[in-house]
């Protein structure tokens, strides 16, 4: 099959190559690094091969359904994951001190995935027919759409997944055209309010990863273990890196959860700082890709979906790397296609799905 044929085929199955391209560079690179972060555990990198198949399936799926009906179906996948946030308070599964998941017996889940897309999903949907920039009186209704989740999330305790729920719904805000005096003036709410989140609100671990990101050293062995061995991995990297499999940070156990939250630092010690930079290169092609396909799509709903499900993604990458760089407190979020495991890895590929929906579909508008 020639190249033109090649493009024709991924229209017609509503794939955009470039894109395409990028998250299977991405998906490839963290396989290779699994297997050395993994202790060259082939069942590790297999069960990942597996996920990452399924998470490409329900991209491609959902890739093949017009925005429409992502639009139609916005409120009640909202209101049907509120719902099952309800029951998780109820009835979820209690693991680690947190209940976060919910048992079907056939299938066991947490709804917090699912707000990950249905909170842009919903705020669009509900900015679509509205004047842009947003009143107060709208301002206030995106507010709330954003905030139940945000709260149901944050009481599981889930503080990285809330905090991605609540970027997304503020995304949608600003590319909304939200004025920069009310953006202000609700980060210097924010500002005000963290004297309260920090006493009434937040649990003791979380407070004690705030403290610990100030100052590691205070408890080299205890909290501050794992952001310590973290940064030690990335700077005995040195600059090219000590070479695939040869990190001994990860191989001899210092480095915890190097195939998990803590892999962009088992990368960067075998690859170091060139390595470490063409990776967030890839991820910053990714990323610019998805905001001009964003600004290419037909209509309002679909703009802000795609920009706010872009900037998710960004969100993800900027966390992972801050946190594990010493810049940002830990907070749980994954390397995107790059962790081990499952769950939000197919959130995050339902969310390429339906932005490459909206980007093949925009020569057939919604209104």
């Amino acid at each position: 099959m020639d190249r033109s044929n090649k493009g024709k085929f991924l229209r017609l199955i509503h794939l955009d190559l470039t894109l395409l391209l990028g998250l299977l560079v991405i998906s490839g690179t963290g396989l290779v690094v699994l297997y050395s972060a993994g202790q060259r555990d082939l069942d590790l990198v297999t069960g990942q091969a597996m996920r990452l198949g399924l998470g490409f399936a329900i991209m491609l799926a959902l890739a093949q359904i017009p925005p429409h009906y992502f639009r139609f179906w916005s409120p009640w996948i909202y209101l049907a994951g509120i719902l099952l946030l309800l029951a998780v308070m109820v009835a979820g599964d209690i693991s680690k001190g947190a209940r976060r998941w919910l048992d079907l017996g056939v299938l066991r889940f947490q709804p917090s995935e699912i707000m990950k897309l249905a909170v842009p999903m919903m705020m669009s949907w509900y900015f679509a027919n509205k004047p842009l920039p947003p009143r107060l009186w709208h301002l206030l209704g995106g507010v709330s759409i954003t905030g139940v989740p945000f709260l149901l999330i944050a009481k599981q305790p889930d503080l990285g997944t809330a905090l991605v729920v609540g970027c997304a719904g503020a995304f949608v805000l600003f590319l909304a055209g939200l004025s920069w005096t009310i953006l202000l003036g609700l980060v210097a709410a924010l500002g005000a309010a963290v004297p309260l989140f920090w006493t009434f609100a937040m649990h003791d671990y979380q407070r004690q990863r705030v403290l610990t990101f100030l100052d590691p050293e205070s408890d080299p062995l205890g909290a501050g273990y794992h952001i310590i061995q973290s940064k030690i991995a990335i700077g005995s990297g040195g600059i090219y890196g000590k070479g695939w499999l040869n990190g001994t940070q990860s191989h001899l156990d210092f480095l915890p959860e190097g195939s998990t939250d803590f892999i962009f630092a088992a990368f960067s010690e075998e690859f170091g700082l060139v390595g470490g930079c063409l990776l967030l290169t890839l991820y910053f092609f990714v990323i610019a890709r998805c905001l001009y396909m964003a600004t290419h799509t037909p209509d309002t709903y679909t703009r802000l979906l795609a920009g706010s499900l872009t900037l998710i993604f960004f969100v993800y990458a900027f966390v992972n790397s801050g946190m594990v760089s010493g810049l940002l407190p830990v907070v749980g979020l994954p390397l995107p296609l790059f962790s081990y495991g499952g769950t939000s890895l197919v959130t995050i590929m339902a969310g390429f799905g339906i932005l490459m929906s909206v980007y093949s579909h925009r020569r057939t508008p919604t209104r």
